[in-house]
This record gives structure tokens, C-alpha cells and sequence, in this order.
């Protein structure tokens, strides 16, 4: 009968277990100085060795092997280490939380462990994801816990140490496994395609590990789905075929056509990998991969340590990432986390992929139409203003830079903005307390808050807004005369409502929005001017 090569390569003996160093070295020590504790809770994610760990330390406290022989315990050879081996031991009981979690099997536990053990040393007590336990299991397993008999020990493990209770956790002695280290499971499943005379390539092996994502029991069992069709060589390409997802060229393709918006071409692309018979589920976490692939090769020069994949597909990626910005780099993992995330519930996971493809892309639409338009001056520059005198051009240009230099540029970079008769950019002249859409959502807690206390607060609510929030002041602009002098007249309230919402106090300054505009263009010409004329010697002329 044929065995799952998970359970086949189960570790026997503490020196097979695989990346969990650490722990080992614990529990041989406390094994050969005989300092076990009554109770131990084994943390840690799916397929990390916590239940193998268990086994092999119930071994070890009832192996027949004395310290003496200098070979260590467990021997994983003696009568007793072979019988918990094949789970006909008597003194070790295993028990599946998840479907014994009520009270009566607890109750029936604790009157178990007041007998002495049949076989061996110690009567051990293995419990299987031990937070599915109830309330009321937890409250009776306590006392047991906290003081069992002395020829007892019990074993709790468990993916969620956070749904434990404290009383419980502060009476266990707690070990965490790490997951397993890529290069450590690569290193094991090529030694088991040796022993079965199976060849297979080192970009095969990193990508079975990679997609094992620390777990040793999802790597053998992906391994173990590769080498059941018989072949005797495994590359690159058949893992991808056999795990259900593409190579490189279909995520690096299906990232560009997003990032010039093309999302019927992508759709295309996607329909036609999954008629291939892709698992779709597998195309998320790899495209979510693709773009940390991206966002490393934007930073890193020598990414070949940390991305599974060849050198020229690193350069692929690599001038892939320099057309990519961060900005949609970021947009993309933070959409696609959240697909995968909805997937693991959804009877329809295709859907979710396809909406996600359409977000990332008009995402980005999205971004461009809302960035803010140059704005247009009305009053014109005169043409004298176009022309930037120089006493000594020639001289200037072989002058070094210097301190101020900067500032000169920048200068020079408004006046040419000031020449074309277009004002400066927001940026350039000021810096905002509080972005637009900040402003926005605290002006609409304004008015929810203020309508509880005064109901005339409504009159004034789509009349006017938050032009900008400075360190004593706030500004409001009105659309009309009406909304205006309603907003002087509540202005006592609003004032108290932002203090509130700051923690400081402001004064409130009322416009109207064409008053506000106008004022604002006029202060920005003078500004600038007077910034010319100051730093550059240049005369600007506003007519």
C-alpha cells in the first residue's frame, strides 16, 4: 500500500527534523539532564513539526535506550520508540481537539492520567489543536494541567496561541516554531529525489519550495504530486504545468497590459490561461509574487538571493519594474492581498480575479483624473517681464555652485511659470497643513457633529467648504453671498467644533470662492515678483 510522502518522511529521531534548530536543542538538553516540564504548548503555522515533535519527545521519555550508550534518546530502533512509531502505545494518548472539545472529554481525561503508566516511564497526553476547546474544556483541564500526577506530561499544540486563555498559557512551557527555511526544504526534497533516482533541476527545486511557502507537509506534498506522473526528469516547466499555474512571461504580460490600462487584453489573457486548466487561486498568489518581484528589483542590484528564478528573467523583471512606479506597485499587492483573502471564502474565485484585474487598472485612470489641473492666470505679464537681463553671462556660467544656488533655481523655475502666464503649482509656493481629502472628511465631521447641536447648521452645508487649515487659522469658502454671512454668523460654533477636532484653537476668514481666487492669483503674481526682484535682480513688470 502505497504511503503519502508526508507521512513516509515523517522525522523518527530529533536530528531529522528540519528548521527548527532551536527547539531541538531544548529538548535534548532537558532529556539528557531529566528536566522535562509537565506541559508543553508547541506554537507555530500548518506543517511545521509541532505533532512530530510531540511524537518524538514521547519517545524520548520512554525509549529504552540508556544515556549511556552515547547514540542519544530516542533510538527510534527499541521496542517502545517502534510501537509510539505505528500509535499502538498505550501510555501515549493522542487526542483531536477540533472533534473532542467538550467538557465530558476532558473530565474523562482527567480521570484517566490518576493511573499509572502500563508500558513505559511516562503516560504522555498529545492534544491535537488544542484552542477548538470550549470554555468549560478549558476551565476543567486547569488543575489537571497545572499539577498532574508525576509520571504524567502533556503535549498541547496549536496554530492560534492567541485564542488560548491565559490561565492556560502561563501553566504550559511555550516553544514557537519557525517556519522552514526555503534553502532547508530545497536541500530535503532534492535528497528525496535522489534516493528515488529522480533528477531534478535546482529551478524546479526552489520553485516547489518557494510555493511550499515554510511548511514541510505542503512541500512533500506538492513534491510528492510532481513525481506521481513517473518522470524520471523534472525542470522548471512541469512543476508550473503540475501545481496549476504559469511562468513568467504570463505575469510580466498580464502586468504591463494593467499598466497601460488595456484590461480587455487582459481579460483575454486571463481567459485563456484558465482554459489552459491554471488554477486560478495559484495565479493570485504568483501574480502577488510578480509584483514583490518588481518592487526588489526596483531597489536591489543583486536580487538573486531573494527571487526564485533565473538570471534573465531577473532582468526582465528588472526593466519591467524601471516602467512600473512604486506607487502602482504598492496599489496592486494591497488589491490583489485582499482578492486572495475574499477567495479563500468564495464559491467563485475567477470573478473576484477578473474584478481585480478592472481595479488595478482604472485605479490608476482614476489617479490621473484626479490630479489637480494647472491653474490659468487672468492677469497678463508684460513683455518686458520675458526678458532676464545678465551683466555677465559668460562669468556665470563658470561660477561654481554655491549655498543659495538652489534657491536661485527655484526662483528661476517660478519666473518661468510667471513668464508663460500660468500660476506656480500649490506645491512650489506652499505647503498644506492638510491634503484636499483631508479637508474634505474633517468639514463633513463638522457638519455631522454640528447638526446634532444646531439644526440650521444644514443651511450652510452645501453653500461652502474648507479652502485650507493653517497653524492659526481656517479658511471657508462660500459659494454665495447668502452662505457667507450664514457662515460669520455661526462662527462662534464652527470655531468651537474645530478646536475640537484639532486640539487648538483657530480663527476663522470667510470668502467667497471667485474673492478667494482672484486675492490668491494677485498674491502669487506680487509674490513672485518680489521673490525675482530680491534674489535674481530681475524687474518684473505686472501691468
Amino acid at each position: 500500500m502505497y504511503t503519502a510522502l508526508y507521512r513516509a518522511q515523517r522525522p523518527e529521531i530529533f536530528s531529522e527534523i528540519l528548521g527548527q534548530e532551536h527547539i531541538v536543542k531544548i529538548l535534548k538538553y532537558q532529556i539528557a539532564t531529566d528536566t522535562v516540564s509537565h506541559a508543553y504548548l508547541f506554537c507555530g503555522t500548518r506543517g511545521t513539526g509541532k505533532t512530530t515533535t510531540a511524537r518524538i519527545l514521547a519517545k524520548a521519555v520512554n525509549c529504552l535506550t540508556s544515556q549511556e550508550d552515547g547514540c542519544g534518546r530516542p533510538c527510534g530502533h527499541c521496542a517502545n520508540c517502534e510501537a509510539i512509531k505505528n500509535g499502538t502505545f498505550m501510555d501515549v494518548v493522542e487526542i483531536d481537539a477540533a472533534s473532542n472539545n467538550g467538557v465530558d472529554s476532558i473530565r474523562e481525561l482527567r480521570e484517566s492520567v490518576k493511573y499509572p503508566p502500563a508500558v513505559g516511564r511516562k503516560k504522555v497526553y498529545i492534544i491535537d489543536e488544542v484552542h477548538m476547546l470550549s470554555t468549560g474544556a478549558f476551565n476543567a483541564l486547569l488543575k489537571t494541567l497545572e499539577e498532574p500526577p508525576e509520571n504524567v506530561m502533556f503535549i498541547l499544540a496549536t496554530t492560534e496561541p492567541q485564542k488560548l486563555p491565559a490561565t492556560i498559557l502561563s501553566r504550559c512551557m511555550r516553544l514557537d516554531f519557525k517556519r522552514v527555511p526555503q534553502n532547508v526544504l530545497a536541500e530535503g526534497m532534492r535528497r528525496i529525489c535522489r534516493d528515488k533516482g529522480i533528477e531534478i533541476t535546482d529551478g524546479a527545486v526552489r520553485l516547489l519550495a518557494g510555493n511550499a511557502d515554510g511548511s514541510v507537509r505542503d512541500g512533500l506534498s506538492i513534491l510528492d504530486q510532481v513525481i506521481s506522473a513517473g518522470d524520471t526528469y523534472i525542470d522548471r516547466d512541469k512543476v508550473l504545468e503540475y501545481i496549476g499555474t504559469a511562468g513568467e512571461d504570463f505575469f510580466i504580460e498580464l502586468t504591463e497590459l494593467v499598466a497601460v490600462h488595456n484590461v480587455a487584453e487582459a481579460l483575454v489573457l486571463l481567459d485563456g490561461a484558465l482554459a489552459d486548466g491554471k488554477d486560478v487561486k495559484q495565479l493570485m498568489k504568483d501574480w502577488t509574487a510578480h509584483y514583490r518581484s518588481l518592487l526588489i528589483t526596483k531597489f536591489m542590484k543583486s536580487p538573486e538571493d531573494m527571487l526564485n528564478m533565473s538570471s534573465e528573467n531577473i532582468e526582465r523583471i528588472r526593466e519591467q519594474s524601471h516602467q512600473i512606479s512604486l506607487e502602482e506597485i504598492n496599489q496592486a499587492i494591497i488589491r490583489l492581498s485582499k482578492t486572495i483573502n475574499d477567495a479563500r471564502w468564495s464559491t467563485q474565485p475567477r470573478i473576484l480575479l477578473e474584478l481585480a484585474i478592472v481595479a488595478i487598472a482604472t485605479d490608476l485612470i482614476d489617479e490621473e483624473r484626479m490630479a489637480p489641473p494647472v491653474r490659468k492666470v487672468s492677469r497678463s505679464v508684460s513683455p518686458a517681464a520675458t526678458q532676464v537681463q545678465m551683466e555677465e553671462p559668460a562669468k556665470a556660467k563658470m561660477e561654481p555652485k554655491v549655498e543659495g544656488k538652489a534657491e536661485e533655481e527655484k526662483v528661476a523655475v517660478q519666473i518661468e511659470v510667471l513668464q508663460q502666464g500660468v500660476a506656480a503649482p500649490e506645491s512650489v509656493i506652499s505647503s498644506p497643513l492638510m491634503s484636499q481629502e483631508e479637508m474634505d472628511h474633517l468639514w463633513h465631521q463638522i457638519f455631522e457633529e454640528g447638526e446634532g447641536s444646531a439644526s440650521s447648521f444644514n443651511l450652510i452645508r452645501s453653500g461652502t467648504s474648507l479652502g485650507s487649515v493653517g497653524e492659526n487659522q481656517f479658511l471657508v469658502l462660500a459659494k454665495t453671498a447668502f452662505a457667507q454671512r450664514y457662515a460669520e454668523k455661526m462662527r462662534v460654533d464652527l470655531e468651537r467644533l474645530m478646536e475640537r477636532h484639532l486640539g487648538r484653537p483657530l480663527k476663522m476668514v470667510c470668502r467667497q470662492e471667485t474673492e478667494e481666487l482672484r486675492q490668491s492669483e494677485e498674491n502669487e503674481m506680487e509674490n513672485l515678483a518680489k521673490m525675482a526682484s530680491e534674489t535674481l535682480g530681475i524687474h518684473v513688470e505686472l501691468e
